[in-house]
């Protein structure tokens, strides 16, 4: 938009670059902002300021933590010698919902795609190794969708792990092919952690 709106404009190319929000969708939150009262747009402010400030990666596991470490790690009723390996936060929460996990995570950053110059270092898979090779832990549950990088992923866990004495399981495949976990349903997340077999 022009004539004087360079402000607006500004503002919804940013709100464009959420995950899902293109030009309308962006518009329509703008405008709801403008509306509200502006106690409560910098209270807004205030918070995202807050959490960009306050919430970084598990020194850990790399999941969410206000304190150094996150609620997880935190938890001793959590079974540590489980390490469950999901792509993102998003899958993370996912399964938490089920209530049916009760051991600790190992958030990646992302998953193995040469063709985008994704590669093992990008993703923390060498921080997985040293929390296995430390000791203490018996398994290891792949939680990765059946995409063609979450395969490759998989696969590279696999052959990274294999010189240490540890059990290797992956969800169950009653997961819908090429699905996210974030979209799976809580019975469905929990009979596929159920199904689990070793690989």
């Amino acid at each position: 938009m022009s004539g004087g709106f360079e402000l607006l404009d500004a503002l919804v190319d940013r709100f464009k670059l959420f995950p899902g929000v293109g030009e309308k969708a962006a518009w329509k939150m703008v405008l709801y902002l403008l509306n509200l009262p502006e106690a409560s747009v910098a209270d807004l402010s205030d918070k995202i300021l807050q959490a960009a400030r306050c919430i970084k990666k598990c020194e850990t596991c790399g999941c969410f933590a206000q304190n150094g470490r996150c609620y997880v790690c935190g938890d001793s009723l959590r079974d540590k010698s489980v390490i469950c390996v999901v792509q993102s936060m998003k899958d993370l929460f996912a399964l938490e919902r089920t209530s049916g996990y009760k051991g600790a995570y190992h958030v990646l950053a992302g998953l193995l795609s040469p063709m985008d110059g994704i590669g093992p270092e990008d993703i923390g898979v060498d921080k997985l190794r040293q929390r296995v090779c430390a000791g203490a832990v018996a398994e290891v549950i792949m939680a990765l969708g059946p995409t063609v990088e979450g395969e490759a992923t998989t696969a590279y866990i696999l052959r990274l792990l294999a010189p240490v004495e540890v059990k290797i399981t992956r969800l169950a495949y009653g997961l819908p092919i090429g699905a996210n976990l974030e979209y799976i349903d809580d019975v469905t997340l929990h009979a596929a952690f159920e199904g689990r077999r070793e690989i």
